[in-house]
């Protein structure tokens, strides 16, 4: 038997993460594409031989917008090693599935649209993962249109994101000029070709582009990266202090496998974690784990519930008894999935790195910790203070069951939070959320998955903040504020604008009002 340590020195756990648009569904596609995960980019071969739509979008909705909704775990193996790609939704109002799944990752990829570079998303979702000390690879896409000037690109993220920009690859013109890209370790010109598959590597060197004018101002380019020592360093990549920039056009397939065999020769095998109390835990000791996502109706057939628990250290073995820290319950593990997109399969066993669907784990929460013993504790997965606010109500008397249990369903996964007053009851919970069209999705959900009639209704605040008993005493009844509670017990005072806000903070100065709320 392989020993854990081993095993998950084979892993590469990471997500791609962008502002919208700038190609990141796109990428993932062409990176299973080249793994051989997926027989050609768009579609997945099912055992009925149907094909299927984007792998990593597979939520109706997704696939009527064009949009990523949901985040979505793809397995797939390339050159030895065992890849975990965590896709999460680029669109603003679906962040706090990305905050959540960059918990569970070891290294990520930002996705820049060449004409646009840093981006305010990417710069959002960038502070997330800086937050977190995960390394960032940066792969600038869609050189096959009109960009920006590489240079310009690299002062860029040394400029926003403040890290130190060690381009690998190095690009030969854009848009209809568009060449190729050079490697840097060794000078190969990679030759960019307009063709279906994509590109094929050439033989020919660098110095076969002088006596153009692209070959000349790629040859200073490339001479003044060399004079600066724009070098990849694995000691600060791994400080969160750089980041590896590549080049190419994922529309085209190009410049991808050079990215992928990046994430192999960079990325960081999975790592003890730390947790909240204590060190860190021994990657070949007991089975721990945490819960970063819940999600019901996978397979809309069975109305099922998984919970994703990323593996952090031992070996998980099906039908083996975990305990929730955080209840001090056990469950069995009798049905567990390793999931791709949302095909599964039974999973037996599974290492440090690895994302293991718990099915029907429905007394799990994100964020609980697991491990044999029920000692594991690991850090808390922030949630951020909700945005946009909604009353729903019941329209149809006869299905308040499937109106409530949808909605309790709906607070579990985190596509919205389900806000109770202390003088309202739960018959019309108050919906918050980060972005406008998670209402969207959640109507769509109580609709089709659960057969409610629900209608939201617009509700009189702005803004939320987390507070506690203090709070909820010294608030309560108080004009231009509402105080509410979460399923989990969070205390939320919700206001009507920001100026009842200052007001509640001027007033009673001591009181606790977070915009950051733990889970």
């Amino acid at each position: 038997m392989t020993s854990v340590r081993a095993e998950a020195e084979r892993r590469r756990t990471f997500a791609i993460i962008s502002h919208p648009d700038a190609g990141k569904t796109t990428l993932t596609e062409k990176l299973l594409l080249y793994s051989g995960a997926i027989a050609e980019a768009g579609a997945v071969r099912a055992r009925s031989g149907r094909q299927r739509d984007v792998t990593s979008d597979w939520m109706e909705m997704e696939r009527q917008r064009g949009i990523s909704i949901t985040s979505t775990v793809l397995q797939f193996p390339h050159d030895g090693l065992l890849f975990n790609l965590l896709d999460t939704p680029g669109h603003r109002d679906f962040s706090e599935d990305t905050y959540r799944v960059l918990s569970a990752v070891d290294a990520a990829v930002i996705v820049l649209d060449g004409a646009r570079g840093i981006e305010a998303q990417t710069l959002k979702l960038f502070q997330v993962a800086q937050a977190r000390g995960i390394p960032l690879l940066t792969f600038v896409n869609k050189l096959d249109r009109p960009a920006l000037s590489p240079l310009a690109l690299i002062d860029d993220i040394e400029d926003q994101l403040g890290l130190r920009a060690t381009p690998v690859t190095w690009p030969v013109g854009n848009g209809p000029d568009f060449a190729g890209v050079v490697d840097r370790r060794d000078r190969t010109l990679w030759r960019f070709e307009r063709t279906a598959r994509g590109s094929s590597i050439g033989d020919e060197r660098a110095s076969a582009l002088e006596g153009s004018d692209a070959g000349s101002r790629v040859a200073q380019e490339l001479d003044l990266l060399d004079a600066v020592e724009a070098n990849h360093d694995s000691k600060r990549f791994m400080a969160g202090e750089s980041t590896p920039v590549f080049f190419g056009s994922a529309l085209w397939n190009f410049g991808v496998r050079l990215l992928l065999d990046a994430i192999a020769e960079m990325a960081p095998a999975p790592q003890s974690k730390s947790q909240s109390r204590g060190d860190p835990r021994p990657i070949d000791g007991e089975l721990s784990g945490f819960v970063f996502k819940m999600q019901a109706n996978l397979d809309a057939r069975h109305r099922d519930h998984i919970a994703f628990m990323r593996v952090c250290s031992g070996r998980f073995e099906r039908g083996m008894t975990l305990v929730n820290h955080r209840t001090g319950k056990s469950f069995s593990t009798k049905y567990a999935h390793q999931v791709f997109g949302n095909e599964r399969q039974t999973v037996d066993v599974a290492h440090p790195g690895d994302v293991v669907g718990l099915v029907n784990a429905t007394d799990l929460r994100i964020g609980d910790s697991l491990s044999t013993s029920g000692d594991a504790e690991f850090p808390p997965i922030p949630t951020f203070a909700p945005e946009h606010f909604r009353i729903a109500r019941n329209l149809d008397t006869a299905r308040y069951k499937q109106f409530r249990k949808g909605v309790a369903q709906l607070d579990q996964e985190g596509v919205i939070q389900a806000l109770h007053t202390y003088s309202g009851g739960e018959r019309e919970p108050i919906l918050a959320a980060v972005g406008e069209l998670q209402f969207e999705v959640a109507l769509h959900r109580l609709q089709n998955e659960f057969g409610a009639q629900p209608q939201f209704d617009p509700a009189p605040y702005t803004l939320a903040r987390r507070t506690d008993s203090a709070g909820r005493e010294a608030l309560s009844g108080r004009r231009g504020v509402e105080v509410a509670s979460r399923s989990d017990g969070t205390v939320l005072a919700l206001f009507s604008n920001q100026s009842w806000l200052d007001a509640a903070v001027r007033e009673h100065p001591s009181i606790t009002l977070d915009s950051i709320i733990g889970l």
